[in-house]
């Protein structure tokens, strides 16, 4: 929604205070393992903007828990194949060739909201190395959870999300729905299927030079998420807690139930 519609999607501002206590409502503690898909348009006018939003999940997790957002740089992709829009045809060999090498500290992110934007850059948060699908942290396992993410099978085993899983952590949905969520790519990952194989590439710093690094990876499919979701809701209710934060609707979501199913489903049905 536009400014205009925000302001009449509520009675009052929403403040770091609400967010925070409709938080707690849904049922997210201080301790928890957290990974976050947001639209801030959702919440309605909030004062402050995403900063309130960051700050709610802080107040709520504290440091004795962890937040996590997925801060990807897909434009690090390969050029030749992107559609919306594409580019000319002699343009992907200058892109690869002029495109600054990827920072964790000052790469933005692409389509990822501007709550994921605004926390990457956080006091004490960090975020993970890979140039594509890279994640940001903060709290007590901030470092464990980022840290040692794989450039191969970027949202595997060797990455936050499998971090998360461990932890059995919660996905919160907070005005996005599952076609956002992430940890179904995990679910990819461990499902019994053919999912093909390509080879990825982008630029990083290594000893202060750009340095062009490829490694292989499975062809991700997201089409099909929001089907996944639909059916765990329906078939494990248990698992899901849906309420209000700010005018948004908010899904707290068991993690490693969640996957779980995913690779049950995707294993029948791709």
């Amino acid at each position: 929604m536009d400014e205009h519609a925000a302001v009449d999607a509520v009675d009052d501002p929403v403040t770091v205070d609400r967010i925070a206590a409709d938080l707690r409502d849904l049922g997210v503690e201080a301790g928890d393992t957290l990974i976050v898909h947001s639209a801030l348009s959702a919440l309605g006018w909030v004062a402050g903007g995403p900063q309130a939003v960051v700050d709610a999940l802080q107040r709520v997790v504290t440091d004795a828990g962890t937040v996590v957002m997925p801060t990807h740089s897909t434009q690090y992709s390969d050029p030749s194949v992107w559609s919306n829009p594409a580019v000319p045809d002699d343009w992907p060999e200058q892109i690869r060739a002029s495109i600054p090498p990827y920072r964790p500290a000052v790469t933005p992110t692409r389509s990822m909201g501007a709550v994921a934007e605004c926390f990457r850059d956080y006091p004490r948060t960090r975020r993970s190395q890979h140039p594509l699908y890279s994640f940001a942290a903060w709290g007590a396992d901030a470092e464990a959870v980022v840290d040692d993410h794989s450039f191969e099978h970027g949202m595997g085993e060797e990455s936050p999300l499998a971090q998360v899983y461990e932890r059995n952590g919660s996905v919160l949905l907070l005005g996005t729905d599952h076609e956002t969520n992430t940890s179904l790519h995990l679910a990819e990952y461990r499902a019994d299927t053919d999912a093909g194989e390509t080879t990825a590439g982008a630029p990083v710093l290594r000893d202060g030079e750009r340095t062009w690094v490829e490694w292989a990876d499975i062809e991700l499919d997201s089409d099909d998420f929001p089907e996944i979701g639909a059916a765990f809701e329906a078939e494990q209710p248990e698992g899901v807690t849906a309420g209000e934060v700010g005018a948004a609707t908010a899904k707290l979501i068991d993690q490693p139930a969640l996957v779980e199913f995913g690779v049950e489903w995707v294993g029948a049905n791709r």
